[in-house]
């Protein structure tokens, strides 16, 4: 299993009209709007603009802390007086507070922190027999969401006495033990450590009830401890996975007492960091949703990847598997938009809407947020991509970069991050205000600070001395509400007088729809398509650390970044978790996907890289003609819609060995072939006879192929030699001795040759007309000589001839530059013989197969492997199109690939052997192939 993470190929429409799914995004941008009762499991419901639903949220708890039980109660007021009276309600045990949440939603839910009890105990028994805890507290009590408005909580100091009669007097013994054993791991300070093994305690005294299966068919594969991840909080219990369905049992029971997810519905699954340790696992039913059906932490990394293991063993069956590489070239070929791609990469790169801490990071795409009208056609109008958000203003980067040259090691440029709990929720208040207070102890932030305008957010971010944050997926998206105060939030009053209220937008977006439908097509304009990669190197690529991110001015403090700090050499539980709370409120860099530069996108400017002939482009753009050319790209997309429908049509057994090479006459007519057995063969299509067998030597013949005009045949041979063969004279005309060793391929272009040997070498011949007269013999000159370090077994050129591909015996595949002869990238892509080599039709690409069974993609201008498949036998030659590929495999099947949805779609029955050659026209719509069974097979195309 290739990398961390699996998925299923994304779905063509972008941010269809389900967005994000109630969970994740959807869990924080629309349950946390509700109020009492966010249900992190529900489906969404709309709360009234004013108020929100009614009950306890986790969110009332601190961050580490854990909820326990609840007991049903009477809070008794005024206890002892003319004025006592009863407050019916739920009694919260928690780790590190007692929260009672009275069933009349007009009263306010009470917060008793713990650490500030003075006593606990038992109040007495009454006429009824029943039990009463008490409380005397001192200093804080909390009080929330008041006549169930979302709001800043009020705080209550000086000493008081809580009275609740519980509904089960056998329990206010355990309770007042639990609320005694908590409260003095507070007041003794000992802290983490003792509500840790409390935790585990309770943990460790249950299980998962197997009451709960769907099924009791059902087999067990695994329980474990873990905790279920939702922003800002955890919710520890059991999980349990069977052979049909994965299961969550909270420990408390809230909200409800079971998650079931059916494995069958599975699409993708994450190893997670969690809180910087390898103990996360995110799990999707979806395919391209930014949004999760759960995540899970668990307390030791082999539960994690125990329950990885199965879940992806199970859906090997069900799911292709997809990395960055492979989502990379989809995004490339333009069968991903920039948002989905973007989306792809936060997603393996750590990056969860259920984790604040490592929330989803997307890029601040416009700079003019002052115009009345926005001009995509501008590059002015847009950000550069290229740098940092902390280096677009040069005077401020001049500050910042002297502070870095005097500071003492580590050195950091920028003192804050770009993503962090606070940034995602100054953009997310509106919709999301329970989470604003959960993070900064019941308040909301001063109203000047608050996220008012769309443009004075940008201007702080370009001048501000601190602020370097970037946008979240929201920016991008259908749902406006975060925009939009639609909950009539009283988020404070600015110094001018006015009420913080929506979000202000650039003069050019009608309406926040209007903002949003702009911002996306601003994301997916043509600009952005063209620059994107150079934030991908910023964020996720090698400008992410070490000399890429110093030359980028791209440095943030290093507790920032994977592996900055070793949580397990601190001792100290509670110093581990001051520091952790540090590290997850500062924000976390994400994965390091890729550490070499990312491409570029291929957009319709740079498609045409392949077209070199002017007469070509004239004819392409006359108006009111159809030309050659668009006619031949109409056959070639219809053959390879339909090359899954390829059969086998007529077959013939013409050489005594391996058919090594085929080459056709330009009408089609005459079919030339190589062979092991050292000779040429001229078949023919229309008599379907043998016509004429040539032999230069007793050695090997490897390739041939037709010259221009169809009047010579050039062979290579193993016998070191280059042979010319006259069709029209019916004799060897020249033969090249170039080579020191076997001769292995030969290529052809523009009156220049091509060969590739085994004496490690590829020559470049001149001197070699389309046209060769049947009785001069020529004089070859050498023109480049392109050294290897190990024998080369083939070669291809792209279609303009000004790169080479080589394949090594030894499995590196090596593109070179022919107007210069240098080596632009060696990639060790193979354990084996590279067995094919080819350029896409527009460069952008080099595919090669292997004797490992592996189809690699290569990306021309990085070097960057960016797609691997592999199959179970070696594939040893093809034919593709940039998305799809036609292979030849040892078995002598035909295999279809679909490069883009990394999937076999369809495998064709040929040879007996293995098909060790395949030759296809122009047009597509003819295929040959040669096999070791000494045949040669023609296809046909079913449309």
């Amino acid at each position: 299993m290739t990398g961390q993470a699996r998925s299923h190929p994304a779905a063509e429409a972008r941010r269809a009209g389900r967005q994000c799914r109630p969970r994740g995004r959807g869990q924080l941008t629309r349950k946390a709007a509700r109020g009492r009762g966010a249900d992190p499991y529900a489906g969404a419901r709309h709360a009234s603009p004013s108020v929100s639903w009614g009950g306890f949220s986790l969110l009332l708890l601190n961050l580490e802390e854990y909820y326990f039980e609840q007991h049903r109660a009477n809070h008794i007021l005024h206890k002892g007086s003319h004025h006592e009276r009863k407050s019916r309600g739920s009694l919260k045990i928690c780790s590190k507070s007692a929260i009672f949440e009275p069933d009349a939603i007009s009263q306010p839910i009470i917060k008793i922190p713990l650490r500030d009890c003075v006593k606990i105990g038992k109040h007495g028994e009454n006429g009824a027999n029943r039990h009463f805890t008490k409380y005397v507290i001192f200093t804080t009590v909390y009080f929330i969401k008041e006549h169930n408005v979302v709001a800043p909580y009020k705080i209550e100091r000086g000493k008081m006495e809580y009275v609740f009669e519980l509904d089960v007097p056998g329990k206010v013994e355990d309770v007042v033990e639990t609320l005694l054993q908590v409260s003095t791991c507070w007041v003794e300070n000992s802290k983490q450590t003792e509500i840790t093994a409390i935790l585990q305690s309770r943990l460790a005294r249950t299980s998962f009830d197997k009451n709960r299966f769907q099924n009791i068919s059902e087999k067990l594969h695994m329980e474990c401890k873990a905790e279920m991840v939702t922003p800002l909080v955890t919710n520890p219990g059991h999980v349990c996975i069977t052979d049909t369905n994965l299961y969550f049992q909270p420990l408390n029971g809230y909200p409800k007492p079971v998650v079931q997810i059916t494995l069958q519905d599975v699409r993708r699954i994450y190893k997670r960091r969690h809180g910087l340790m390898p103990l996360g696992l995110e799990v999707f039913c979806t395919e391209d949703d930014l949004c999760s059906d759960i995540y899970l932490k668990f307390y030791e990394p082999q539960d994690r990847d125990d329950l990885y293991f199965y879940i992806a063993t199970y859906l090997e069956h069900h799911v292709a598997e997809h990395t960055a590489e492979s989502y990379m070239l989809q995004w490339q070929r333009g069968h991903l938009s920039n948002y989905q791609y973007l989306l792809h990469l936060n997603n393996l790169a750590d990056r969860s809407c259920n984790d604040l801490s490592q929330y989803p990071v997307f890029p601040w795409i416009i700079h003019d947020y002052s115009s009345s009208e926005l001009d995509l056609s501008n590059p002015g109008t847009f950000r550069d991509l290229s740098k940092p958000v902390g280096a677009l203003n040069k005077e401020r980067l001049e500050r910042l970069l002297t502070r870095y040259q005097e500071m003492p090691e580590p050195k950091f440029m920028y003192g804050s991050h770009y993503s962090s709990p606070g940034y995602v929720l100054f953009y997310l208040v509106r919709i999301a205000p329970e989470y604003m207070l959960c993070l900064q102890n019941g308040r909301f932030d001063n109203a000047d600070r608050m996220f008012n305008s769309i443009a004075e957010t940008w201007k702080n971010c370009l001048d501000g001395a601190t602020d370097f944050k970037e946008l979240i997926p929201e920016f991008y998206g259908d749902d406006v509400s975060f925009l939009v105060n639609s909950l009539k939030l009283d988020l404070g009053k600015r110094q001018g007088g006015q009420m913080v209220d929506d979000v202000e937008l650039p003069p050019w977006a009608s309406s926040p729809e209007d903002f949003l439908q702009k911002s996306k097509d601003a994301l997916e304009s043509n600009y952005v398509s063209e620059h994107l990669h150079e934030w991908i190197d910023l964020i996720f690529g090698y400008k992410q650390k070490g000399s890429g991110a110093v030359g980028a001015h791209n440095v943030f403090h290093p507790l920032t970044y994977e592996g900055g700090v070793d949580l397990n050499s601190i001792q100290d539980p509670d110093e581990k978790v001051a520091m952790l709370t540090q590290i997850l409120e500062f924000g976390q860099t994400p994965k390091q996907l890729f550490v070499t530069p990312h491409p570029r996108r291929i957009t319709p400017k740079f498609k045409s890289l392949s077209q070199t002939s002017s007469y070509n482009a004239t004819m392409a753009d006359s108006p009111g003609e159809e030309s050659f050319e668009d006619l031949t790209e109409e056959s070639k997309t219809l053959a390879w819609n339909n090359i899954t429908k390829l059969q086998l049509h007529e077959h013939y057994k013409i050489h005594k060995e391996a058919v090594t090479g085929i080459t056709v006459s330009r009408n089609g007519s005459s079919v030339f072939t190589t062979s092991q057995d050292s000779t040429l063969k001229m078949f023919s299509k229309e008599s379907k006879m043998l016509q004429r067998s040539i032999s230069f030597s007793n050695m090997a013949l490897s390739s041939c192929l037709l010259l221009p005009g169809d009047a010579t045949v050039i062979t290579s041979s193993w016998d070191n030699n280059v042979y010319f063969y006259s069709i029209a004279f019916g004799r060897r005309q020249d033969t090249l001795m170039g080579h020191d060793d076997a001769v292995s391929k030969i290529c052809w272009h523009d009156n220049r040759l091509y060969s590739a040997s085994w004496d490690s070498t590829v020559k470049v011949w001149s001197g070699v007309p389309a046209e060769m007269p049947g009785t001069k013999r020529h004089h070859f000159d050498l023109l480049a000589e392109l050294e290897h370090d190990v024998s080369v077994d083939t070669i291809s050129l792209n279609p303009a001839s000004t790169l080479l591909v080589s394949g090594t015996k030894e499995g590196t595949v090596n593109i070179w530059d022919l107007p210069t002869a240098t080596l632009m990238h060696q990639i060790p892509c193979h354990s084996g013989i590279v067995c094919d080599t080819a350029f896409s039709p527009d460069s952008r690409h080099v595919l090669s197969t292997g004797a490992d069974g592996c189809l690699n993609v290569i990306d021309v201008q990085t070097g960057m492997l960016i797609s691997s498949m592999t199959s179970d036998e070696p594939q040893r030659c093809f034919v593709w199109d940039g998305n799809s590929v036609l292979s030849g495999s040892q078995s002598g099947e035909l295999l279809v690939w679909d490069l883009l949805g990394a999937k076999i779609s369809e495998r064709i029955q040929g040879h007996t052997g293995a098909v060790t050659c395949i030759w296809m026209n122009e047009q597509c719509s003819s295929i040959i192939t040669g096999g070791e069974d000494r045949q040669i097979i023609f296809w046909k195309l079913q449309y």
